[in-house]
């Protein structure tokens, strides 16, 4: 099993916290690599919201490549950004690691957000396909506001390669997967999370549906459902096609990704449209175990959990910073001043989701389509479980006066 750790914070944060997150899970992943993806940047970046990243590895060659199509194509780079590396033994250094921050190409500055996406998609799709065969080129995600940076080795020791701790990467969004390779040769591509314009997610589990998944979702024409070094990039493609391609609201991804019963569905407001993405998006039915996590263009961060639940998942925080990881250590080692009693462990019905600026957890329920915050049950729940505590205490009450007459 991989281990994830997500943090969301309404402040700035170094993503070393979620680090020595994935060092309190450590048994869980095997040094094959680890990824991150920021997202909401802040320090030397907070200013730059509106220009799209670059976020890439590259050998000399592959570098020079980059920068001569990147100026043909007209992006005019405006701040780069690079680890403060150190040497680690153990840890292969590449030539260049960075994140370029550009102006859009002038035809493109006035142009609609969605035109822009297309054009960003586009470029990551030529400049991966451009180093693809030696590797000199690696592209991670190409969009405003994120970062994303990868490496083979164990996560440790990679937050000390890319000297994490000199504080300049920081963000209130962070995603981070340690990585056990399981099925698939140890490539950069393969490890999570993965990004689609604007949409991220990571998976701890087994895609065992993968195959089917992947050739529906290669069929819909989108340029970006491709590569799939890893079975579990199809959940960050699904997350997009659900809400980006169909319009959707998030908690539909969950019914896409794992249907209810004909039965289940009857019981549900929505029960006819939920019919019809059962009948037409079957496809994209997930055979677990997986727990996914991820996050949204606007920053509401989310854990699902498939139909068997075989693998761990907890969501805790308090109001401000909530951590969504593979196990509760994890959560006590982000968010250690929290109410524990208050920590969610999403179960096959469950959406755990949190929105923007970490504010609280609600749990969206799938059977019946109601979503409660935690923490603050609405007033009508809150009257039924007083009153259902009142009744056992009567109950109680009158069961022990009897046994005292008899």
């Amino acid at each position: 099993m991989c281990r994830l750790a997500g943090i969301t914070s309404s402040e700035y944060f170094s993503p070393l916290e979620n680090v020595l997150a994935l060092e309190t899970m450590k048994e869980g992943h095997d040094g094959s690599g680890m990824g991150l993806m920021l997202k909401d940047l802040g320090g030397e970046f907070a200013s730059m919201k509106e220009y799209p990243v670059l976020s890439a590895i590259c050998s000399k060659d592959g570098y020079a490549a980059l920068e001569a199509y990147m100026q043909r194509q007209g992006f005019k780079e405006v701040h780069m950004w690079s680890p403060s590396i150190k040497r680690v033994t153990g840890i292969e250094k590449r030539d260049y690691y960075f994140a370029k921050f550009y102006e859009y190409p002038e035809e493109y500055r006035n142009k609609p957000l969605r035109e822009k996406e297309d054009l960003l998609l586009r470029t990551r799709l030529k400049l991966r396909a451009m180093g693809e065969a030696d590797e000199s080129i690696v592209v991670f995600a190409f969009y405003p506001d994120i970062i994303a940076l990868k490496e083979v080795g164990d996560p440790l020791e990679l937050g000390e390669f890319f000297g994490l701790d000199d504080g300049r990467l920081q963000a209130k969004i962070v995603l981070a997967q340690g990585r056990q390779n399981t099925n698939y040769a140890i490539n950069l591509y393969a490890c999570h999370p993965f990004f689609i314009q604007g949409f991220s997610s990571m998976t701890n589990g087994e895609n065992t549906a993968f195959i089917p998944i992947r050739e529906f979702l290669s069929s819909r024409g989108m340029p970006g459902y491709i590569g799939y070094n890893s079975d579990s990039e199809v959940f960050t493609h699904i997350l997009h096609y659900t809400v980006r391609q169909l319009g959707y609201p998030l908690t539909y991804y969950k019914d896409v990704i794992t249907p209810l019963t004909s039965q289940e569905i009857a019981a549900r407001p929505d029960a006819s449209a939920l019919g019809l993405i059962k009948s037409s998006l079957r496809m994209l039915t997930i055979d677990g175990p997986n727990c996914v996590i991820g996050f949204l263009p606007d920053g509401t961060c989310f854990m699902v959990q498939d139909s068997k639940k075989l693998r761990p998942g907890a969501v805790g925080g308090r109001p401000g910073k909530y951590a969504l990881m593979s196990e509760e250590c994890g959560v006590d080692r982000a968010v250690p001043d929290r109410d524990r009693l208050l920590d969610v462990f999403p179960m096959k019905y469950d959406m755990a989701i949190i929105r923007p600026n970490a504010e609280g957890i609600m749990v969206w329920n799938q059977t019946d389509g109601t979503i409660a915050p935690i923490g603050k049950m609405p007033a009508r729940a809150a009257k039924k479980t007083v009153k259902k505590k009142a009744t056992a205490k009567a109950t109680a009450t009158k069961g022990r006066k009897k046994a005292v007459r008899k």
